[in-house]
């Protein structure tokens, strides 16, 4: 039994668990929170290790690669991207090498990207959604786990789920670093974590 299956017949543990996440991903959630200019985007600001310009350029780059994407590529791929500090996180699905380089290369070239972490899978399909339903699980669980642990500051960390595939993004120490893998590698369901991190020292750390 998958755990998207298990989803089904949940328990009201897990009901609850999810209806946590929801609240997290509110406090730790997407740069477009501060752009609406709504209360969930202050805290945000203040909780974030990210300054608020950052974090606005984030969501910019998240918008103008995700479209130049769409217009290079139109239905031919299945492209998802995430940035943290200019830092971008590409996954998904396209048909072939060429076509992952091609991707790559394009999000690069948009304003403010640092860098792109290129995890694009060449697969003839898209995930189903079954698969991304049993992502969006993982990454709920994986951001609970996070929220529980008191020594580990949950907003430093961006998760992203990509066929059972756990990414950690964020600004964090060794030990926040190593802690938190161990946290999402617990998780039922997480094939492997993928570590994407912007390392600082602990004296950075407790001045954020």
């Amino acid at each position: 039994m998958t755990m998207f299956d298990k989803f089904q017949k949940s328990s009201s543990a897990i009901v609850k668990t999810l209806v946590l996440a929801s609240v997290i991903g509110s406090l730790g959630g997407c740069a477009a929170l501060v752009v609406g200019g709504v209360m969930a985007g202050s805290v945000m600001v203040a909780t974030d290790r990210r300054t608020s310009g950052a974090q606005l350029n984030d969501e910019g780059i998240e918008i103008r690669s995700a479209n130049r994407l769409k217009e290079k590529f139109g239905e031919r791929g299945n492209f998802s991207v995430t940035s943290y500090n200019g830092r971008v996180l590409l996954t998904g699905e396209v048909a072939g090498n060429s076509d992952k380089l091609a991707a790559e290369q394009l999000v690069f070239q948009v304003e403010n990207v640092k860098a792109v972490v290129n995890e694009l899978t060449i697969a003839t399909s898209t995930s189903t959604l079954k698969e991304r339903s049993n992502d969006a699980l993982i990454t709920s669980l994986v951001k609970v786990r996070l929220f529980e642990d008191k020594d580990l500051p949950s907003s430093a960390f961006k998760v992203v789920t990509e066929r059972g595939v756990v990414y950690l993004m964020g600004r964090v120490t060794q030990r926040e670093a190593d802690r938190g893998t161990d946290i999402a590698r617990g998780v039922s369901g997480v094939v492997k974590v993928v570590r994407s991190f912007e390392f600082i020292s602990e004296e950075e750390a407790k001045q954020k």
